[in-house]
């Protein structure tokens, strides 16, 4: 069973691509790879149930169980040790990348107070979309009263584009609300 987005994608938005990017074979049209969701929890270091609680908001929001990032160095001047638990993460592929996808951009993003759309150029040059957020409530599964403290994330889109120019078009065609220019 394929999702919503999914169909659409494969309906819609890859013959489109083939058509504007100038593709031969349906192969070469860019399409998303894969999706990462992080939460950087540097209060980890003194507060071990930060990763407790990050990991139950990461798990309710994505629907897949959070895997702990550590340090892959010292640095004394944060009092951090090197394989110290500073993180956690979430590598959405398949059906879950695409509802992951579309909730993000019908649910979620709507939800910010004053949205117009999110920045053109977080693009990291080869074809990757980054999207910080401040606050995890915004997402429908958090409940209010749970929280136990506010923490930003990440969601990374990875997709198999060859240039920011290409990912770009995807993401508008697969409805990113992207802001004016």
């Amino acid at each position: 069973m394929k999702s919503r987005l999914e169909e659409k994608y494969l309906t819609e938005v890859m013959p489109q691509l083939k058509a504007k990017l100038g593709y031969k074979n349906i192969m070469q049209v860019p399409k998303l790879e894969k999706i990462v969701v992080s939460i950087g929890l540097g209060e980890a270091i003194q507060d071990a149930k930060a990763l407790e609680a990050a990991g139950r908001d990461l798990a309710a929001i994505t629907g897949q169980r959070p895997i702990t990032t550590r340090a892959k160095r010292s640095i004394s001047a944060f009092k951090l040790r090197a394989g110290m638990p500073i993180g956690m993460m979430v590598t959405l592929r398949g059906k879950r990348m695409y509802d992951f996808f579309d909730k993000l951009v019908n649910v979620v993003l709507p939800r910010f107070r004053d949205f117009r759309g999110v920045s053109r150029d977080s693009f990291d040059g080869r074809g990757n979309y980054n999207l910080g957020m401040k606050e995890q409530i915004v997402f429908p599964e958090i409940e209010y009263d749970k929280v136990d403290k506010i923490r930003g994330l990440e969601v990374t889109i990875v997709t198999t584009a060859k240039s920011d120019d290409e990912a770009r078009t995807l993401l508008e065609l697969m409805g990113m609300p992207f802001r004016r220019a």
